[in-house]
C-alpha cells in the first residue's frame, strides 16, 4: 500500500495545509500499528463473564435513573467507584493506590466500560501511580487546611466553614483524578491530531480586538473550546486540562510539588473556575462548534481509507466532495438514532420517577389535603410526560441539504491553503450593561410571559377537572420534560452550522417556552442533588451489591481450581 503523503502530485493539485498533512500521517501510522499490535502476547486482565453480566446490568438500571450524556458515562463510574472506595469505604492509604487501582480496572470490565481481556496488567501500576499522587495531594491539603482550624483550650474545633471545605476539596481532588484516569485508558493519537491541527487553525482564525484585554488567555480559552466543542469535555476534564495548565509538571510531580501545590489548593481550584467562566468562552464556542464539525468529518472521510482520501484530493475533488456528503448523511443518521436511545432513556427515567410519586406522593397528598382522587388526572399525569418527550423526538429533524454543503465548504476551508479564510473572526467587545429601568421592563414582560405560559396550561387542567395538587406535579414534570427535550437533542444539532430561519411560529414557540425551560432547568438542578434512587443505589445497594460480585467471581474461580484438581 503506498503511503498517501508520498503519492505523486498533479498540475491541479490544490495544497494541503501543515495541520492536515500531519493528521494524515497519524491516522495512517495509527492504523498500521494497530494491525501490527493486535496479536500481542501480554497477560491482560480477565473477569467472569458471566458474573459481569450482573454488574452490566446493574450500571444499565443505574444510567436509566441518572441521566447522563453518553461520552460521560465511564468517566462518571470512575469517579463513583473511587468515591465509594476512597470516601465511603475509607480506602486512602498511599500504599493501597494499587488495589484501588486493580478493583477500579476490574469493575470497569464488569460493568462493560472497558473490554474484557484486553486491558494489559501493566495497565495497573499506570494507574496505580496516578492514584497515589492524588491520595498524596488530597492528605495534605487536608493537613493544610486543619492547619486553619480553629483551637479552644487546646481542643480543636471542628467548623462548618471546615467541614465545608474538606468535603469540596475531596470531591474536587476526586472528579479530577477521574478525569486523568480515563485520559490515561483513552489515549487516542488521532483525536489529539485533530485537536492540535483544530488549535492551530483557530488561532490564526481568530482575534481580539484592542480594546479587549484577554491576549493572555485567549490561547488557554481556544483550547479548551476545543475540548469542550469537539471531544464533548465536561467541566471535570476541563479542570484537568487547566489544573496541568497551571502546574507544568504534574505529569511526574516530586513529592515536594505536590505539597506545594496542596498548599495553595483553593486560590488554585478558584484560578481554574475562572478560566471555566470566562467572558471569552460563549463567543468562542460559537466559532469553535462549526469547526468541530468540519474536522470530525474531514478525520472520519481520512480514517476510513487514508490513501483512498488522499487520491481524491489530489486528483478527484468531486469524489472528495461526495464522500463528505456521504459520511454527513451518516452522521445525521447516528445522530437520530443516538438520539433515540437518549430520549428511551429518558421516557424510562420520567416514567419510573413519575409512577413513584403518584404512588408516595400524589395519592397521599390529595388524600390529606381532602381532594377527591381524579383516576383520569392520575392516567394523564402518568403518561403524559413520557408521551409529550416521545412526540418531541418523533418530530426532530435531521439538518438540511443546506447544511451539508456548507460542512462542504468548511472541510475545503481547512484542508487547502488555496481555501483558507481570509478575514479572521474579530471577536466582540462585552456590550455595556443595561440599565436599572431597561432590566426593569424587560424583567416585568419576562413574568408577564411566565404566569402566562403556566397559566394557559392550568386553565387547561382546570377545564379536565384536575385538583390543584395533581395540576402543580404535571407542571412540575412539563418543566422537566421541555428541559430534557433540549438536553437530548443537542445531539442532532451537533453537526448543524446554519442556524434555522426564524420565522412567526418559532418565535412564538420561544417566547412562550422559554420560562418552561427555564423552571425546568432549575427543577433538575434541584433534583439531581437530591435523587433519592441514586441515593439508595450508591449509598444502599451498590456497595454490598459490589462486595457479592466480588464474592461470587472468587468463588467461581474456586470451583475451577478443584475442578482442575480432580481432572
Amino acid at each position: 500500500m503506498v503511503t498517501p503523503y508520498l503519492t505523486k502530485k498533479t498540475e491541479n493539485t490544490l495544497t494541503l495545509t501543515d495541520g492536515v498533512k500531519r493528521l494524515f500521517q497519524v491516522i495512517y501510522s495509527n492504523q498500521n500499528k494497530v494491525k501490527k499490535t493486535e496479536n500481542n502476547d501480554e497477560n491482560k486482565i480477565n473477569v467472569s463473564e458471566v458474573i459481569s453480566k450482573m454488574a452490566f446490568y446493574y450500571e444499565k438500571i443505574r444510567n436509566s435513573v441518572d441521566y447522563k450524556e453518553e461520552n460521560l458515562l465511564k468517566k462518571n463510574a470512575i469517579e463513583r467507584i473511587l468515591k465509594r472506595q476512597i470516601v465511603i469505604e475509607g480506602v486512602i492509604k498511599i500504599s493501597q493506590s494499587e488495589t484501588i487501582s486493580k478493583h477500579l480496572l476490574i469493575e470497569l470490565i464488569r460493568a462493560g466500560y472497558l473490554p474484557n481481556n484486553k486491558i494489559p496488567e501493566h495497565k495497573i501500576n499506570e494507574i496505580s501511580i496516578i492514584i497515589e499522587k492524588y491520595i498524596k495531594l488530597k492528605n495534605y491539603s487536608i493537613a493544610y487546611l486543619k492547619t486553619s482550624e480553629k483551637f479552644k483550650n487546646g481542643h480543636l474545633i471542628k467548623t462548618k466553614e471546615a467541614l465545608e471545605q474538606k468535603s469540596y476539596l475531596t470531591n474536587r481532588i476526586i472528579a479530577v483524578l477521574a478525569s486523568e484516569i480515563e485520559e490515561k485508558l483513552e489515549t487516542d493519537t488521532v483525536k489529539q491530531a485533530v485537536v492540535n491541527s483544530m488549535h492551530e487553525t483557530l488561532t490564526k482564525n481568530i482575534e481580539l480586538p484592542k480594546k479587549m484585554d484577554y491576549k493572555k488567555d485567549l490561547d488557554i480559552q481556544i483550547y479548551l473550546g476545543i475540548y469542550r466543542n469537539f471531544t464533548k469535555s465536561d467541566q471535570d476534564m476541563l479542570s484537568l486540562i487547566l489544573f496541568k495548565y497551571f502546574n507544568a509538571n504534574w505529569i511526574k510531580p516530586s513529592d515536594q510539588d505536590i505539597q506545594k501545590i496542596a498548599k495553595n489548593i483553593m486560590p488554585l481550584f478558584s484560578s481554574i473556575d475562572q478560566q471555566l467562566d470566562h467572558p471569552l468562552s460563549r463567543q468562542l464556542d460559537k466559532i469553535i462548534k462549526h469547526y468541530s464539525v468540519y474536522f470530525t468529518i474531514l478525520s472520519d472521510a481520512i480514517n476510513k481509507n487514508p490513501a483512498e482520501a488522499y487520491d481524491n484530493i489530489q486528483n478527484d475533488l468531486k469524489a472528495f466532495s461526495r464522500e463528505i456528503k456521504k459520511i454527513c448523511a451518516d452522521k445525521y443518521q447516528y445522530a437520530k438514532s443516538r438520539l433515540w436511545r437518549a430520549g428511551i432513556r429518558s421516557i424510562i427515567y420520567i416514567f419510573l420517577t413519575k409512577s413513584i410519586f403518584v404512588i408516595i406522593l400524589e395519592i397521599p397528598a390529595i388524600k390529606w389535603f381532602g381532594q377527591e382522587i381524579n383516576f383520569m388526572a392520575l392516567g394523564i399525569n402518568i403518561i403524559f410526560p413520557a408521551f409529550l418527550l416521545f412526540v418531541i423526538i418523533l418530530f426532530t429533524n435531521i439538518p438540511s441539504d443546506a447544511n451539508t454543503k456548507k460542512i462542504i465548504e468548511g472541510v475545503e476551508e481547512i484542508t487547502f491553503q488555496e481555501h483558507a479564510r481570509q478575514e479572521p473572526f474579530v471577536l466582540r467587545v462585552a456590550s455595556q450593561k443595561r440599565g436599572k429601568f431597561k432590566n426593569a421592563v424587560f424583567g416585568l414582560i419576562y413574568a408577564v410571559t411566565f404566569f402566562l405560559s403556566f397559566g394557559v396550561v392550568v386553565w387547561a387542567l382546570n377545564k379536565i377537572n384536575f385538583n390543584w395538587v395533581s395540576a402543580i406535579i404535571f407542571l412540575f414534570f412539563l418543566a422537566l420534560v421541555s428541559f430534557f427535550s433540549i438536553m437530548i437533542r443537542k445531539g442532532t444539532r451537533e453537526f448543524v452550522v446554519i442556524e434555522p430561519k426564524e420565522n412567526i411560529f418559532s418565535f412564538l414557540t420561544r417566547f412562550f417556552n422559554t420560562p418552561i425551560v427555564a423552571t425546568g432547568k432549575w427543577l433538575s438542578e434541584q433534583i439531581s442533588q437530591l435523587n433519592v434512587f441514586i441515593f439508595i443505589l450508591d449509598f444502599i445497594i451498590e456497595a454490598p451489591f459490589k462486595i457479592f460480585v466480588e464474592i461470587t467471581e472468587e468463588w467461581t474461580k474456586y470451583i475451577k481450581e478443584r475442578e482442575e484438581e480432580i481432572r
